[in-house]
């Protein structure tokens, strides 16, 4: 697959942890710029982007080239057509990492919560004791966020697992981690295969629900506001095909009893937007 003439060979991180955000694009360069400052501010610098884009225009593609020209952290691959989709583009951005380093992905929309999270979040990625193995997964907090009508960004409800102490069980009574807070390392790239073709946008939920059924897997939660999130995410648009994805995740993962995680897991959705208890909920678990 060919890759920008831009983008190059990437820089060694100076660091013995490896981290690389896999970015989805399409035409999206206007919003890319607060992503991208979020990064560039971090304390712990040693991060590598990799942009997949879809079919975007010149424009899209030029701002993109430019940025890699001036910062070869960030690096872009045109997103394959055997990809299709948001979470093609996400499985191209997990073939093409090396296996050694842990993954986060964000949206185009998405950015830093402040300037030193991402050194915050790698501390945990560290082995607990001494000559032990690091998590598989480090999972953190997310906020959406959106424009109010002024045009001012507002920050908004937040979004957290209940327990990583409890992992499977937790998926059982409805949280997810939110994939955009979550760090998913070598460990767990070696256990599943990435995002499963059949679902266009809950394979995250199937993803997670997979790795669950490691009795072994190791969760770390992080009560650590890692990102901001747009609102307008892929993950609110077609909701009949989300519910009936949802669906077929917990049926893979949990037969005829698929129908209690479905209910708890929209259940949890309503309770919270309720702004005097959803919004001050932070709800981490501690490790597994």
């Amino acid at each position: 697959m060919s890759v920008s003439a831009a983008a190059g060979a990437p820089p060694s991180l100076g660091s013995a942890t490896e981290l690389s955000l896999i970015v989805p694009t399409l035409d999206s360069y206007q919003l890319l710029p607060r992503l991208v400052t979020s990064l560039q501010r971090q304390s712990w610098p040693h991060w590598r982007v990799l942009f997949i884009d879809g079919p975007s225009g010149p424009e899209h593609r030029a701002w993109l080239d430019a940025l890699c020209h001036r910062d070869q952290r960030f690096t872009w691959q045109p997103q394959d057509p055997d990809f299709p989709g948001i979470f093609g583009a996400m499985n191209q951005g997990f073939l093409a990492t090396p296996l050694e380093h842990w993954l986060l992905f964000w949206g185009s929309d998405d950015w830093a919560a402040g300037p030193t999270v991402l050194e915050e979040a790698l501390k945990a990625t560290r082995s607990a004791a001494p000559g032990g193995a690091p998590p598989d997964l480090v999972v953190c907090r997310g906020r959406y966020a959106a424009a109010g009508q002024d045009g001012a960004i507002r920050l908004g409800r937040p979004t957290a697992f209940s327990s990583c102490a409890t992992y499977r069980l937790s998926l059982f009574l409805g949280s997810t981690p939110p994939h955009q807070a979550t760090l998913i390392g070598p460990g767990a790239r070696r256990r599943v295969d990435p995002f499963a073709a059949p679902f266009r946008l809950s394979a995250d939920l199937d993803y997670f629900l997979r790795l669950s059924a490691g009795a072994d897997l190791s969760a770390r939660g992080l009560d650590l506001e890692l990102v901001h999130m747009g609102e307008a995410g892929v993950s609110g648009q077609q909701t009949r095909r989300r519910l009936q994805e949802v669906k077929l995740a917990y049926v893979r993962a949990f037969g005829w009893l698929w129908w209690i995680p479905f209910l708890l897991r929209y259940v949890r959705r309503l309770w919270s937007r309720l702004p005097s208890v959803g919004g001050e909920r932070k709800g981490m678990g501690r490790d597994r």
